[in-house]
């Protein structure tokens, strides 16, 4: 009878621990799939020194033709510009405008190749550096 009883301590023992370690597992893969999130986020998102919203829009949207896209959509009240580019390929971009605090314009967008979301900094990299540079210029207009 106690052999019995110890055979079963074991096995919920080693039921414990085959359970923890998969816990760990599913914990740890969680942990990766925030910081990969956290990765692309920042990739896909620039703060600018600004508070006019409208003229961010304008400058995404003119940013947007530039780089050969086709608007698709353009929403003021929403902040939302999509658009999509049709060069042997279809890239979808959506891009956001939001205020950061009291002194800043935050924008971020999030491009798809195909159904595929574009993990790859380099096409945001593009985009965020014709943008910035739409911006100073819009910044040295004088009306």
């Amino acid at each position: 009878m106690m052999k019995v009883h110890t055979v079963k301590k074991y096995v919920f023992v080693v039921f414990v621990l085959i359970f923890m370690v998969g816990c760990a597992t599913t914990h740890e893969r969680l942990l990766d799939s925030d910081s990969s999130q956290l990765r692309l986020r920042s990739i896909q998102t620039r703060a600018f020194e600004t508070t006019d919203r409208e003229k961010t829009l304008r400058a995404v949207i003119s940013t947007l033709q530039d780089l050969g896209f086709v608007i698709d959509k353009a929403d003021a009240k929403l902040c939302l510009v999509s658009a999509t580019k049709l060069d042997s390929y279809a890239l979808r971009i959506t891009v956001t405008v939001r205020p950061r605090g009291n002194t800043h314009m935050l924008v971020r967008a999030n491009a798809q190749y195909e159904l595929t979301p574009v993990v790859e900094p380099e096409p945001y990299q593009r985009f965020f550096t014709a943008l910035q540079k739409a911006m100073f210029l819009t910044a040295q207009e004088v009306d």
